[in-house]
């Protein structure tokens, strides 16, 4: 008998216990990981987009977290190696349980992590460009930049609306760089261009005149350059080096004032297709991005005393779309915000306005982006 009471007390202090864990689970913060080049060769990415995020946690939690439970992000510096960035996944995933994954910055490393990610159940909002990352559909994965098959559209449109047929590829042999690469090459022939060259160049060149030359011997009527590495900024001056007067296009990677810049004078009339941060001031008032792109670039510049760039807004993005998702769910159950993530309609974000579905996990379409150009040293909307 006495055995039988010591066993159902027991019983009774386990409930007991499990009930008050459960309580204290339910007001615990939600964990959210965040993989961000800080450092690097791609800093000029992850470190706008680890101080977006952690400004926009710290928002929400003091407007209360969301349905009573504060955001705990851990934000972890991969130094732009996806090596760091696998292993830092992993023990985001399996220590500290986090529901989600904010980026990683660049294209390799989200692709070195999308397989943990799929196997361990935990949502991936990855803040790179490259299409693959969603394509194939991974129900586990996630990306906020828009598509490069639609910039390289964009692109393509605005040359054949030139009247010009002739073009040379350059790209960085960087994860970004190289599907941007292949998406240029696949789309040409849907606008009846013919690429004449297309070459590779390595990510830390500090020197492009040498492909730039063999680029002008194709004699080329524009040159379109696909990559995220400070490189780009290269291509106008080298161009100008070397007599090659042509169009020059740049790739959504170009979304960052300093590239403008450290371009000089030999920068002026390069184009871009870009989301429309960079020229919020002037959309129309009734434009449906305009009030928040304002209020972002207003928060950011007035806390890091530094220009806004379209980097930062990639990971605006992804944790705005896994608040919604955790506000749809009610929860933070990780199959149940993967769902509502799944399902979210009509999110205004930075890049544009995001309609997730089953068969598309970027949710964004060709109106995402406007083409720009640089003009002294600014960005401003192309206009033919």
């Amino acid at each position: 008998m006495f055995k039988q009471l010591v066993a159902a007390a027991a019983g009774v202090v386990v409930a007991l216990c499990g009930s008050v864990q459960g309580a204290e689970a339910a007001d615990a913060p939600i964990k959210v990981g965040a993989l961000f080049s800080v450092t690097g060769p791609a800093s000029f990415l992850g470190a706008p987009e680890a101080k977006t995020a952690e400004m926009f946690v710290a928002n929400v939690n003091a407007a209360g977290g969301i349905n009573g439970r504060k955001l705990e992000l851990i934000v972890k510096d991969t130094g732009s190696k996806p090596e760091n960035a696998v292993s830092m996944a992993k023990q985001l995933i399996d220590e500290q349980q986090v529901l989600a994954i904010i980026g990683p910055s660049t294209s390799g490393e989200s692709m070195a992590v999308r397989n943990i990610c799929q196997e361990g159940q935990t949502i991936l909002l990855s803040c790179a460009a490259a299409e693959t990352i969603v394509n194939p559909i991974a129900s586990y994965v996630f990306k906020t930049p828009q598509k490069d098959s639609d910039a390289a559209r964009w692109i393509f449109k605005t040359i054949k609306d030139m009247g010009l047929n002739k073009i040379g590829v350059i790209a960085s042999n960087d994860g970004f760089g190289m599907a941007g690469k292949a998406q240029l090459e696949k789309i040409a022939p849907e606008y009846g261009l013919e690429v004449a060259i297309s070459e590779v160049y390595d990510k830390q060149e500090t020197d492009l005149t040498g492909v730039l030359t063999k680029v002008k011997g194709a004699n080329v009527q524009a040159v379109v350059n696909w990559s995220i590495v400070p490189a780009q900024a290269l291509v106008a001056k080298n161009m100008k080096q070397i007599g090659l007067e042509v169009p020059l296009f740049q790739s959504h990677g170009f979304g960052n004032i300093k590239y403008a810049q450290a371009g000089g004078e030999a920068a002026n009339g390069s184009l871009f297709p870009c989301g429309r941060l960079l020229v919020a001031a002037s959309l129309s008032d009734d434009h449906p991005q305009k009030a928040l792109l304002l209020q972002y670039k207003k928060d950011y510049e007035t806390q890091y005393k530094e220009e806004v760039s379209t980097f930062g807004g990639h990971a605006y993005d992804a944790v705005l779309l896994l608040t919604e998702a955790i506000k749809a769910a009610g929860s933070a159950d990780k199959v149940k915000v993967r769902s509502a993530l799944e399902n979210l309609h009509g999110v205004v974000g930075t890049a544009g306005v995001f309609n997730m579905s089953p068969t598309d996990h970027n949710g964004l379409s060709m109106d995402a982006f406007q083409m720009l150009t640089v003009k002294d040293g600014a960005f401003a909307v192309y206009k033919k």
